[in-house]
């Protein structure tokens, strides 16, 4: 009699012992789906971002390039100028050499007098033309660093202002090694974010939109 009591009790406590588990299994797996849930947002987020981020450092290559290409172009014009400027000097060189000996004819001393008067020109212009060819050619070396400090900072998720050094960013430049300056000026690199600079007046790498 006792049993037939007792027995009913039981299979009800133990029935709520059972969906007690049910209920704290259930509430576990819903803070767990919660989790994945939430953790596959972020997930979703950072893809996102790097894809983003991957896309603004294609266009950015993609514009670095064809403005190198559009400077390399000018510094063969300006290399072939020289060439040319070169020629020409020697030639008036060769003709104010005889400008020096004496000469009885007149017209013949104002004619040399004048080429000599070219000749200081030209030497001038080359000069000039040497150094604007200089400046093109290091501007480049700044545009190539500063694109290698983005890709280094992408790459290694480093914010603006992150400091970085030449091995840092070596392997990201074309011979795998930080360029000079072909005037003997001195760079220096600054962290991300800034742009880097060259020590000789007029050598500055212009700030690019973004």
């Amino acid at each position: 009699m006792k049993a037939k009591v007792v027995l009913p009790w039981v299979l009800v406590l133990g029935l709520a012992v059972a969906l007690g588990v049910v209920y704290s299994s259930s509430q576990q797996q819903a803070a767990e789906l919660a989790k994945l849930r939430q953790e596959s947002d972020e997930l979703q987020k950072v893809r996102a971002a790097s894809e983003e981020a991957k896309s603004n450092q294609t266009q950015a290559e993609s514009d670095e390039l064809t403005q190198l290409r559009k400077e390399h172009d000018e510094l063969l014009k300006l290399r072939n100028d020289i060439g040319q400027l070169r020629i020409e000097k020697d030639q008036l060189a060769k003709q104010a050499t005889l400008a020096k000996q004496p000469s009885a004819n007149p017209e013949e001393q104002q004619q040399l007098q004048a080429l000599m008067a070219e000749n200081m020109k030209l030497k001038a212009t080359a000069q000039q033309t040497q150094q604007t060819a200089q400046q093109v050619t290091c501007i480049n070396n700044l545009r190539q660093i500063e694109a290698a400090k983005q890709q280094w900072a992408l790459e290694n998720q480093k914010p603006p202002g992150s400091l970085v050094g030449p091995p840092d960013i070596a392997p990201y430049m074309p011979t795998k090694a930080v360029p000079v300056c072909p005037a003997g000026g001195v760079y220096t690199i600054n962290p991300v974010g800034i742009n880097p600079i060259c020590n000789i007046p007029g050598h500055i790498l212009a700030n690019v939109p973004k």
